[in-house]
């Protein structure tokens, strides 16, 4: 519950969408209870025509809304890609090679589908059965973890890709037990990584059509800044 204006007690997803919806269009009515209750809280307006047919206009207060749910999101943008350039940066420093937002494809029972981990990374090494493939899932919001952990097929495709599959949740989101047992648990606080839960570990090699995706994309900058790992 967000806020109550109008009589009207929730602002949700759902009204910040449909308000955003009618902004960027016509303004033809729904008319449907989503509308109701906007109309109610005075973020919409009715306007009739000369000819009778009736629209929909956002009022000032709805603008009020759409500025400040615009603002929200940048925000939480912004917190979640800082978290994506910390756990990059610390795969690097560990001596990996690590991509962000890398299109990966993988093979989830009879059907492909398309993943993209927040960070994937490999051992810098020239041996194959070193690799150890890494994927980080970052998370800053509870909406945003809770959502994606309905999403079954994409953690199967994060498991077909990598030996370890992470979550990495902002500091008071979540709790450890809440993500699947199959995923470790990395917790962000302001200034460090705490390991919350290891995650399983598993032996596997990258398919075919990962080393495509890693031969058309190049790594993060930075990972020939330190090699102090040596290579094996």
């Amino acid at each position: 519950m967000e806020r109550r204006e109008g009589g009207v007690n929730t602002l949700t997803v759902l009204h910040r969408r449909r308000l955003r919806a009618i902004w960027r269009s016509a303004g033809w009515p729904c008319q449907d209870m989503v509308e109701v209750e906007l109309l109610a809280a005075g973020w919409l307006e009715r306007v009739r025509s000369d000819s009778g047919h009736e629209t929909l206009r956002v009022t000032d207060a709805g603008i009020a809304v759409l500025a400040e749910t615009l603002q929200r999101n940048r925000a939480a943008h912004d917190a979640h890609e800082e978290l994506v350039e910390r756990v990059a940066r610390e795969m690097t420093r560990a001596g990996r090679l690590a991509w962000r937002g890398l299109g990966l494809r993988a093979k989830v029972g009879e059907a492909w589908t398309m993943a993209m981990p927040d960070v994937f990374s490999i051992r810098h090494t020239t041996v194959e059965d070193y690799l150890e493939p890494v994927v980080h899932e970052i998370k800053v919001r509870r909406a945003d973890l809770l959502a994606d952990l309905k999403r079954e097929t994409k953690r199967a495709a994060y498991l077909q890709l990598a030996g370890e599959c992470w979550y990495v949740i902002r500091e008071g989101i979540a709790q450890a037990q809440e993500i699947p047992p199959e995923c470790g648990v990395l917790v962000a606080g302001e200034h460090s990584l705490e390991v919350a839960r290891p995650a399983p570990k598993r032996a596997m090699k990258l398919p075919f059509q990962a080393w495509m995706a890693l031969a058309r994309s190049a790594p993060m900058d930075g990972w020939l800044l330190d090699d102090s790992q040596g290579h094996l």
